[in-house]
């Protein structure tokens, strides 16, 4: 049982206060209203309306919530294009399924432990991060997330322009004469798609996570019927048949580590998501409502997208022999316009959908927990914005370099930030968290270890993660490398399990006292 918070809600006038949306009420001031309901001093350092824990009451993300999370993030244009890549090494229709398959049992155990932790707490990474790492320790975690989020929010932005453009010249041939040129590496005409796209998407983040839960919601049906709709057109087309075999023959050991290593990367390319799920699961109504979306949203979910990548791949390449490298290849090849406009703009609803969550949502919290005196969720969110279009994404995208060295590099990191992370808030506290003392600079305070940093979790980390950027660039591990998130998580985890200390006692404290609604 989590013990009571020192002053009742009731008991507290004030605590109505820091329940509300605060449309005029300072950081110091809202500080100052926390740390009488609390009766433990808040820093505005460290607390402000966006970062506080959200109110049990009240809460919105629902077992369907969820669901449209993964709806959306699991059929994006990124997963179709790796999970073809498995059609590509080799692999035929049973065996991707296999592959997929283990990397979804995997996922929902793994999303369920972080999303729990957000659940209880309703607090979001940067600050769930304060538990192991410190107070200020826990900037390295989250900008780290942060940084690979923004860079892959302009990335998959350029993406969606790309399908924009498509779509565009095919309502309006004439426009292609505004893409033959080159202004910074992109047409006129992607130019005007990209910023389209950037100020959408922008626009729906500044309405906050109520927003985006509502987004979500109405794009996962949209998306599910539409990639289910383009498979069935691949497969009449293919005249009811599908390249069911794999087009290498793999067998025996070579096809186990083919299957085993797809599973392996599934879960790495989520090593984002399960490391800030709990930006969404803290206004989730219960721990019911995390494992039902979870289950539906990737076991289940999962296997509709491999059935409709097995026919896509399978079908096209009964059709002309070829493999296909994403869904869009399909789409530009629909010969009706008007069905053509109609899968490009699902593609696009989807895309947003997907950045939104995965791309988004992480660096807007891991700027305001670094100036949350200056930064609120909507400036957080124009400052990342801004951030991923000076970047010019698309010259990252198309240089082979940064994408495996710097994006790979600091994607390597994951693993070893959830294995420290996990490891502290199971193994060592057994989820008992003093949610006040997450925002007090106290040196007194649970987490403030030595100068705000846990110099034992930095101790975990860095060699785990030295291990697994070597394990993911050195060509002479290359065998190893699909499995290099896991390696990274172990090996921080245990690491850090047996360097902490295991006598020390720890409280478990409600944030009830300075939370906030979850719909502000």
């Amino acid at each position: 049982m989590q013990k009571t918070s020192p002053v009742s809600v009731t008991e507290t006038p004030e605590h109505v206060a820091v329940a509300g949306t605060h449309p005029s009420v300072g950081s110091a001031a809202l500080c100052e209203i926390a740390t009488e309901a609390s009766g433990r001093t808040i820093s505005p350092s460290l607390y402000n309306l966006d970062l506080a824990p959200t109110k049990i009451a009240g809460r919105r993300w629902t077992s369907y919530s969820i669901f449209t999370l993964w709806a959306n993030d699991v059929h994006s244009l990124g997963n179709y294009a790796f999970a073809i890549g498995l059609f590509s090494l080799g692999l035929g229709g049973w065996q991707i399924l296999v592959a997929l398959g283990i990397g979804a049992v995997l996922l929902f155990a793994l999303l369920n432990f972080s999303g729990f932790m957000g659940q209880k707490t309703g607090v979001p990474f940067p600050v769930m991060s304060r538990i192991s790492f410190g107070i200020r320790g826990a900037q390295i975690a989250s900008l780290v997330r942060g940084a690979v989020a923004i860079a892959w929010f302009g990335i998959q932005t350029y993406l969606a322009s790309v399908v924009l453009r498509v779509m565009l010249v095919a309502m309006a041939p004439g426009l292609k004469d505004l893409d033959s040129n080159s202004i910074l590496g992109l047409s006129t005409l992607g130019w005007i798609a990209f910023v389209a796209l950037w100020i959408i998407q922008l626009v729906i983040v500044s309405f906050g996570m109520e927003m985006i839960r509502k987004y979500e919601a109405f794009a996962g049906p949209i998306i599910l019927v539409t990639m289910a709709a383009i498979a069935i057109w691949v497969f009449v087309e293919a005249g009811g048949a599908i390249q069911w075999s794999g087009i290498k023959g793999l067998e025996g050991g070579d096809m186990w580590l083919t299957i085993f290593a797809g599973g392996a990367l599934w879960v790495s390319i989520y090593g984002t998501f399960v490391l800030n799920f709990c930006d969404f699961t803290r206004s989730s109504t219960s721990k019911k409502a995390v494992v039902r979306g979870n289950f539906w949203g990737i076991p289940i979910n999962m296997l509709v997208f491999g059935a409709i990548v097995v026919i896509m791949a399978g079908g096209q390449y009964k059709i002309n022999g070829t493999v296909i490298e994403s869904p869009s290849d399909i789409v530009q090849s629909i010969p009706n316009t008007l069905f053509l406009v109609l899968a490009c703009l699902a593609l696009l609803i989807l895309t947003v959908a997907v950045n939104l969550m995965a791309n988004f949502v992480a660096p807007v919290y891991a700027l305001t927990n670094l100036f949350p005196k200056h930064l609120d969720f909507r400036k957080a969110a124009w400052v990342s914005g801004i951030i991923g279009l000076v970047i010019l994404p698309w010259n990252l995208y198309n240089n082979p370099l940064v994408i495996v060295y710097f994006l790979g590099g600091l994607g390597a990191l994951l693993g070893p930030l959830f294995g420290v992370v996990m490891a502290d808030y199971w193994l060592l506290r057994r989820g008992k968290v003093n949610v006040p003392e997450l925002y007090t600079e106290d040196p007194s305070g649970a987490y403030f270890y030595k100068r705000g940093v846990n110099p034992k979790a930095i101790t975990a980390m860095v060699p785990a993660a030295a291990v697994a950027i070597l394990i993911a660039f050195i060509p002479g591990l290359a065998s190893a490398a699909p499995f290099a998130w896991f390696i990274g998580a172990g090996l921080a985890a245990l690491t850090y399990y047996w360097v902490a200390d295991k006598t020390q006692p720890h409280d478990d404290v409600s944030g009830e006292s300075i939370a906030v609604a979850s719909t502000h």
